[in-house]
Order: C-alpha cells, then structure tokens, then sequence
C-alpha cells in the first residue's frame, strides 16, 4: 500500500508594490470562498498577514507537486483581488507590526501568551503521511525524531526578521521554540503512553486545547496521519514535493523498522535540541548534526545519509530517482535562506527580495 500525504503550508500576504507584510486575510478569504465551489482549501492563522491552505490527501508525487501549484496559484489570484501578492516565506524580510486573527481563540492566544503571541508571525509547512494506526503512528514519531533536524535544514527559508539579517537561516525556528509545546520531544514507546502524555500536557492548563501541542512531529488530531511539522515553508514549490517525498520515505522507513523490531535512537531530546539549533543555523549552507554520531558533518553529507536511510522506502514507491535528483538541485542552488541572501547581495533591496520570492512562490 503507497502511503498518502497531503501538505499544509502557510503563505505571508505581502504588498505588491512595497514587499511590506499586509494584514488582509479576511479579505483574501472572502474572495476565496466565493471562487471556490465547495469547501475551501484556505484558512486564516494566528495573524492577519498570514494564509494557509491545505491539499487533499495524494499517493503520487506528481499529484501533490500540481496540487501544491495549484492552490499557490489561487492564493496569488486571491490576494491580488485584494491588493496584495502571496509569497512563500517564513518570516517577513521587511519590518511588520503582526496584527493577531479575530475569533475567540486567537483572542485568547494573545491574551494568554502576550508578545510571545504577537511576535509568531511565522510560515510553516506540515506534512501529513497516512498511518493504519495510532500505534504504528507512535511507533513512526519514536523513529523519525533524529532525521526531523535534517528536514528542517533542507526547508530553512527565514533568515531576515524585522529587516536584519538574523545570522540563522531559520530564524522562524528560533521565533517558533517559544511555544511552550514545541520542538522535539522524548521516545513515547506507545500509543497509549503517547495520549496520556499529551493529557497531561493540556491538563497543565497551559494550553488551550490538544491543537496547541506544537511537537516537531506528532499524531494529527484531525486525521489518521503523522504530522511533521519542523519545517519552514519552502520557497520553491518543487522543495515541498522534495520534502514531502522525504517525510513519506521516513514515515515508511520507520514503520518498516518497527514491524521488523527495531528499537527507536535512544538519542536524549537535549541532542534534538542541539541538532534542531544547528540546522536553523547554518541550513544548508555549513555543518550539521549528523543522526547516526551526533558530531558534526558537512550538510550535503548528511543529506546523503538521509538519502541513503530512506532509499529502500523510495525505490518502492518509485520517488528515487526523483528525489535524487532534487536532492542534487537543492545543494547546487540552495534553499530558500541562500536564495534569499544570493538575491539581497546582487539587488540591494530587502522589497525587491520579497519581489523575486514572489516570482518563485508561483513555480
């Protein structure tokens, strides 16, 4: 059986003329829900400036990639009937004043976790792959957690926040850690331990509900899927199918690993950590964390042991030739943070930074 995925990503709503952030989410959904005939791919997220949208469950690769481009493309029409363009970053380059969403819950949010709320103007993609069950899920979660590091190098796109250079490739990661749920967390061992300890968790009362647990990866609480969440929003629409394909390849490797009874990496959260810090760091652009020693290696190195982990998962399902050479792609060119950089360096003009990004945002 070939896994489905289906993709979240979240889209910053930006000036045409400017590049400057835009709180016009209400609008854009407005004139998304009558275009769009049925139920809505789009969603509003914590601030204005912000549009999210989600794609229907896929088992082909090529499907996804249109999909991805597809309501990419909806959302530049959206935006532009409101005066504004989409671009897929994950922090503004520009300086922004985040204007939190309506709705009793984003109230809430804002109220209960002050500047912290305000500042989470941030760009994620979430990955959904489909699990037969709970247990296997966890299973999956427990074996996944020392690559997540690496997906989240590939994806760094963010490296200005609030018009400086940030000196991290991913500074969403630094911004989005503040969450008092989120980032990598312990080997679960079991379905059951897994819900007790996300009970507990929302027990505390620090989080409103379970939506608020904002692990790396966790069981989604709306679908039968693991959700990877790590990641910035890619810039290039082709690096979300790479991603994409990579967590499935994960998902199955280690579904693979559990049936067969091997034991998760009994690597401590605080190495995660560590792992999680480096690849917002440099992406792909220095060293990481390599999840088999735990020293530091050359990015494209352990992109090749990421590679090499999942190649067995992606000759079945027929990715590995595809994934190769996107791998290879994105290695030559770089991810969103370099592209971002390389375009600052040769323009000189954070606007017409945010300018090209939108160019790339299409496809």
């Amino acid at each position: 059986m070939v896994r489905t995925v289906g993709v979240e990503e979240e889209l910053l709503l930006v000036d045409e003329g400017s590049g400057e952030a835009r709180a016009l989410s209400s609008a854009v959904l407005a004139i998304a829900e009558k275009d769009t005939a049925g139920e809505s791919p789009f969603e509003p997220e914590l601030h204005r400036q912000q549009l999210e949208f989600s794609t229907h469950p896929c088992a082909d690769m090529g499907e996804l990639a249109a999909s991805v481009r597809r309501w990419r493309a909806r959302a530049g029409r959206h935006a532009a009937d409101a005066g504004a363009s989409v671009v897929a970053l994950a922090t503004s380059p520009l300086p922004v004043s985040p204007k939190i969403g309506t709705g009793e819950r984003y109230r809430w949010m804002a109220e209960r976790f002050g500047l912290t709320a305000q500042e989470q103007l941030t760009c994620g993609c979430h990955v959904h792959v489909s699990v037969n069950s709970d247990e296997e899920g966890v299973a999956v979660l427990d074996r996944v957690r020392c690559w997540l590091p690496v997906l989240l190098a590939l994806s760094a796109n963010s490296p200005f926040w609030q018009g400086q250079d940030s000196q991290y490739s991913s500074y969403r990661s630094q911004v989005w850690g503040r969450w008092p749920s989120a980032g990598p967390v312990d080997v679960h061992g079991s379905a059951e331990a897994y819900h007790a300890g996300v009970r507990s968790l929302v027990a505390t009362g620090v989080l409103r509900d379970e939506g608020m647990v904002y692990f790396d990866a966790r069981l989604s609480h709306r679908y039968p899927t693991v959700e990877v969440r790590v990641a910035d929003v890619c810039l290039d629409p082709a690096d979300t199918v790479l991603l994409a394909t990579l967590v499935r390849g994960l998902v199955d490797t280690a579904a693979r690993e559990w049936r067969a009874g091997g034991p998760p990496s009994g690597a401590g959260t605080s190495l995660l950590r560590a792992a999680s810090w480096q690849a917002g760091r440099s992406g792909l652009e220095g060293l990481l964390v390599h999840p088999r020693t735990w020293r530091p290696e050359p990015a494209p190195d352990v992109l090749g042991a990421l590679l090499d982990h999942v190649r067995d998962a992606l000759e079945d399902s027929g990715d590995l030739k595809a994934v190769e050479s996107a791998l290879t792609t994105v290695v030559r060119r770089g991810n969103g943070a370099r592209i971002q950089r390389e375009t600052l360096a040769r323009t000189g003009s954070l606007r017409d930074t945010v300018a090209e990004c939108v160019r790339i945002t299409a496809g």
